[in-house]
């Protein structure tokens, strides 16, 4: 490839390799289309390398930690258990990001996708610059996908630094703190906040709702908040302002506001989890005409198609949760729309997931939001204190639940709250998007002893036979 002023052709172009990303390239390849990807950074993009893989990774050794220290109830005590911090985190990157990212490369190049290293500017609808700090080269492409990911949000009074910290400076510490703020109780500012307790930090964690993790139901959430206060010593202060923070030294002071009186608590590091800004705002995209509206959001069709017809978006860049998963359906989406298949974005079930102790999932409608929608439902809730396996892992705590139509019993939503949560939920979200009722899951045959049983035993409860409550 000669490098100059003149315009590479590309056919297909998709700008950003995260799980949204590299998910179209590959499928676009495997639909036979000639396909090039840009990446400024690092190959998997955010949720790969320093957002949800790591996070998970860390969590991991969290829970291995903290169940080593409290294994008295098994009989188990063992001692002077310690941690080797800079291990933890080399296991992390090299043992789980490096293989992860290192496939994904590798699947690229078996697809025949051409890996382009640089940051995309376009120049119009059918022409970009690729600028690296060495060169700049123009390339001319017949489609393309944005799928730019997003950024965490800083906010007035906490500009990030090497003591206000955000998830990707959280995931990348040298050392346990020994005491963490965390400003923002969403889903990933639990979960990192219960990774480091578990580790033995003192964490607070300042939420501006009424409640952490706001998008689970008051129940769900209520496990998690008693796991933090009681199992993890987590201070949580809901209804909370954060003002500003001060860094003096190694320490950070951050004074917040609750019920108009303001306080001020130290820590060895601030972690401000607030939300997540799309980046679509930095390649260029008005210059190629493509309208971006609210919070930097790019309105697509449902084949992920932009006011541009050649130019397509998935993922964070495009309305809808900022799901990892998300964007690797839309991907495939717009990959195959390309290729003239008549897919489309038509799913009814979209889960959701917490990684906390225990594990939270939802996936379709809640009870009140099924109400809403109009429809005659109810909830049947089975309790893992009822399970076997549940016991024999002495994680109890938590449930199943499933929403229902009164008249045939078809699952329109359910929540899962306790261990392998985020595994379970996957029947789940499979029964609400093909319009199974509660009698087709309580005919399956479940493995025992497991988890998965207690699926089965709330189906059995929907349809008011239940063998096990």
């Amino acid at each position: 490839m000669v490098v100059g002023d003149f315009a590479i052709e590309l056919d297909t172009v998709v700008i950003g390799s995260g799980p949204g990303g590299y998910v179209a390239a590959i499928r676009a390849a495997q639909l036979g289309q000639k396909v090039a990807i840009i990446e400024k950074e690092y190959i998997g993009g955010t949720c790969l390398n320093v957002g949800c893989i790591p996070s998970k990774a860390l969590i991991n050794a969290g829970h291995v930690f903290h169940n080593a220290k409290h294994g008295n109830h098994f009989g188990i005590n063992a001692e002077q258990i310690t941690v080797d911090f800079a291990r933890t985190q080399e296991w992390k990157d090299k043992e789980v990001v490096g293989k992860l990212t290192g496939g994904v490369r590798m699947l690229l190049k078996k697809n025949k996708v051409e890996i382009i290293e640089g940051e995309a500017f376009f120049v119009d609808d059918h022409t970009l610059r690729v600028m690296t700090e060495e060169a700049a080269q123009t390339y001319s492409f017949n489609n393309a996908i944005v799928a730019t990911g997003s950024r965490p949000i800083e906010i007035k009074g906490f500009k990030y630094s090497d003591r206000v910290i955000d998830s990707t400076g959280a995931l990348a510490l040298t050392e346990i703190p020994q005491e963490l703020v965390v400003i923002g109780g969403g889903y990933i500012g639990s979960e990192l906040a219960g990774a480091y307790a578990n580790f033995g930090t003192k964490v607070t964690i300042l939420e501006g709702s009424s409640q952490i993790i706001p998008t689970f139901e008051k129940d769900m959430v209520k496990l998690v908040e008693d796991d933090f206060k009681n199992n993890k010593g987590i201070e949580i202060i809901t209804n909370a302002m954060a003002l500003n923070s001060e860094v003096k030294g190694d320490r950070v002071a951050v004074t917040y506001e609750v019920g108009g009186k303001q306080h001020t608590i130290e820590a060895d590091y601030c972690l401000v989890t607030v939300g997540r800004r799309p980046n679509t705002d930095n390649c260029g995209l008005e210059v190629a005409g493509v309208i971006i509206g609210e919070r930097g959001l790019i309105n697509v069709d449902k084949q992920g198609r932009t006011n541009k017809d050649n130019i397509f978006a998935i993922g964070d860049a495009v309305p809808g949760a900022a799901l990892a998963h998300k964007a690797s359906f839309e991907a495939k989406v717009a990959a195959e729309a390309i290729s003239g298949m008549p897919s489309e974005v038509d799913y009814i079930a979209m889960p959701a997931v917490c990684f906390t102790d225990p594990e939270l999932a939802s996936v379709g409608y809640t009870v009140d939001q099924a109400k809403e929608a109009g429809l005659d439902v109810k909830a049947s809730k089975f309790p893992l204190a009822g399970n076997g396996r549940a016991l024999s892992l002495n994680a109890t705590n938590g449930f199943i639940r499933l929403v229902t139509t009164k008249e045939d019993n078809v699952i329109v939503g359910a929540q899962v709250a306790g261990s392998n949560a985020s595994d379970l939920i996957a029947e789940l979200t499979l029964a609400v998007e093909s319009g199974m009722n509660a009698e087709d899951i309580a005919l399956t045959i479940h493995s025992h002893p497991s988890l998965a049983e207690t699926v089965m035993d709330a189906a059995e409860l929907a349809l008011g036979h239940p063998i096990h409550i």
